[in-house]
């Protein structure tokens, strides 16, 4: 049997070997006869082709891992939280002037909205290139075959799902890319919405379930094939594939892992700790990042640097440094390796915060009313020794925010956050405050069952849809909710309770505001309706309109994100997002280097003016 770690390997010649199949110098394409791994001998069996699933997989958890993890983007550019590193000008703050097509669109200090585009379209020749030679493999069975192709599938699906709700109508690449192309044409987003669909469907019937953790499982698939079918209307085939999965993978409902006998926890714990995502018996995950917390050089995941407040700053209300996060720390007041070192990358907005969590949820184990579940500053110490050795009575004590405290302290330092999900020992170092390497889920059960509350919801069966809603809510211990509290906002909410840093907040706001253009349905939440000619705005290259009632993104984001709501500003920027900002720019590099063909800019960006008619896909089986 062929682990994961020789696949890992073995994909580390391998994409050494891939990429010169993209690259300028035609010279590059010749095959050196000296080295062993060319494509012509990469891809000729089994463990071939699982070194270029393992190149994909790559990608997916670089998207979730690291310093600036390109993840934030999608929380930063959503209802949920907001770019909160103060200490500088370039973050994404004003949205108007960090997402230009020609600006720094991929940079841990700007935005990662680039990495999206070029990371996509990576994982997707990676893909093609499975999907191109899979007729010049031999394999141990047909089903072999055909359980490689169909996760190739899932792979080269799940990245264009991100494109065409990230960047619109986009270039759709369906073969391997052998030589330098610059003679791309923007393709119609629904057309490969469509093709995907087709391809998903047959991989759902060839890939098996029991995979190993980490690899393309049946369920994955009809978990991203519902999203799909949502996206284009099909809301019967939706309901149906999803019911199918969560009979499979019913949710966690009891303690389980070791952390059942910690203090302070509860199965919200369990369930998000590194022990719950490497555990057999867990039966909600469908599809995973996989790592190997205990092994030396392993990928720390940074969460907890990255979500949680920047608190090393607060002083004492007499001013005193309060906080340090050195070894001699006592241990009744050690914050380090309790709950981590933030730097405030992620800021999370009020709505999160606050106004999320409603009497409603006020026994729910992942709401703010939770004490061991949420964290605030408030619920941590003081805790430098100086402190101790002068005699200053704030030793020991809760912090205090102190009412002058500046504004860009206040944004960076100074908010909740859900512990839950973002504690991350790491048993190969002291400094916990990175947060060490996780496995992490990318699909669960519960998604699926508020995915098939939307597919109600979008059928108007607004009872149904509250029974699935009401299956994750108990598990929560919150309250049921009753057909008359369904809309398109208890859907919202109950994504963002259970979801924060699974879901690409982003993308499935946008792929809510299309399915609202696209229907007609009227959005109750806001009485409004919405189309997909005006989706962007009015249009015109430069238009940067920030009116209500172009796109259900745009509405609900400035409904609820109470930093561009009120345009709080800082020493460097002041908070910003417009209406075309639904869609992202196609970088200018991008577009420039593409002499033969047309990619489209999207409206609202300079270069839109020179846009044509985007290219449509046969798509007869």
């Amino acid at each position: 049997m062929i682990t994961y770690n020789k696949i890992k390997r073995y994909a580390v010649t391998s994409i050494a070997g891939l990429t010169l199949l993209t690259g300028c110098n035609k010279d590059w394409l010749d095959p050196n006869p000296l080295s062993f791994y060319t494509p012509e001998n990469t891809f000729v069996d089994a463990q071939g082709f699982e070194s270029a699933l393992a190149a994909c997989e790559k990608v997916m958890f670089s998207e979730y891992n690291g310093d600036g993890m390109a993840a934030l983007t999608e929380m930063i550019l959503s209802d949920i939280a907001v770019e909160g590193t103060t200490d500088k000008a370039g973050p994404q703050m004003d949205i108007d002037i960090s997402l230009l097509p020609d600006a720094n669109l991929n940079n841990t200090d700007f935005t990662r909205v680039g990495w999206y585009w070029t990371n996509g379209y990576k994982a997707i020749q990676y893909a093609n290139i499975i999907i191109s030679r899979i007729d010049q493999g031999v394999f141990g069975s047909d089903a072999e075959r055909d359980r490689i192709l169909g996760q190739a599938y899932f792979h080269r699906a799940y990245w264009y799902y991100k494109l065409v709700h990230q960047f619109g109508d986009v270039p759709f690449i369906s073969n391997e890319v052998t030589e330098a192309r610059t003679d791309y044409y923007t393709t119609d987003r629904w057309d490969i919405l469509a093709f995907l669909k087709q391809q998903l469907e047959w991989a759902y019937t060839v890939v098996p379930d029991a995979v190993d953790r980490g690899r393309v499982s049946k369920s994955a698939i009809g978990t991203l094939l519902i999203k799909i079918n949502i996206a284009l209307g099909e809301f019967d085939q939706a309901i149906s594939i999803g019911r199918e999965i969560v009979a499979s993978h019913p949710l966690m409902t009891q303690r389980f892992t070791s952390n059942a006998t910690k203090p302070n926890t509860n199965l919200m714990h369990d369930l998000h700790s590194v022990e719950a995502k490497l555990d057999a018996s867990n039966t909600e995950g469908l599809m995973y990042i996989v790592s190997y917390p205990g092994v030396q050089g392993s990928v720390r995941s940074q969460l907890m640097r990255q979500l949680l407040p920047r608190i090393i700053g607060v002083t004492t209300p007499d001013g005193a440094t309060g906080i340090v996060y050195t070894p001699n720390v006592e241990p009744q007041y050690d914050i380090n390796t309790t709950y981590g070192r933030g730097i405030g990358r992620a800021r999370s907005t009020n709505y999160y915060q606050y106004t999320l969590w409603t009497d409603k949820e006020r026994g729910d184990m992942r709401g703010v009313y939770n004490r061991d579940s949420w964290i605030s500053p408030a619920d941590l110490w003081y805790n430098d020794p100086a402190l101790k050795s002068r005699g200053n009575p704030y030793y020991g004590q809760h912090l205090i925010k102190n009412p002058a405290m500046s504004v860009e302290d206040s944004i960076r330092a100074w908010y909740q956050w859900p512990h839950f999900k973002t504690f991350v020992p790491d048993p190969l170092s002291a400094d916990w405050y990175w947060g060490g390497e996780t496995p992490m889920y990318i699909y669960r059960s519960a998604e699926v069952y508020l995915l098939i509350a939307e597919a109600h919801y979008w059928k108007g069966e607004n009872a149904l849809a509250a029974e699935a809603l009401n299956i994750v809510r108990r598990r929560a211990g919150a309250d049921a909710l009753t057909a008359g509290d369904v809309h398109i906002g208890a859907i919202v909410d109950e994504r963002a309770r259970e979801l924060y840093f699974e879901e690409n907040r982003h993308i499935e706001l946008t792929r809510i505001a299309y399915t609202y253009a696209k229907t007609g349905k009227v959005c109750e939440y806001f009485g409004r309706t919405y189309s997909l000619d005006r989706l962007s705005g009015p249009g015109g290259a430069g238009s940067n309109v920030k009116q209500e009632g172009y796109n259900f993104y745009y509405d609900w984001v400035i409904s609820k994100n109470n930093f561009y709501n009120k345009g709080i500003k800082h020493r460097w920027a002041e908070y910003k997002l417009s209406v075309h900002h639904i869609l992202w720019p196609v970088p200018a590099a991008a577009i420039n280097a593409n002499t033969k063909g047309v990619i489209n800019q999207n409206i609202g960006y300079p270069g839109a003016e020179n846009n044509v008619p985007a290219a449509r896909l046969d798509l007869a089986p």
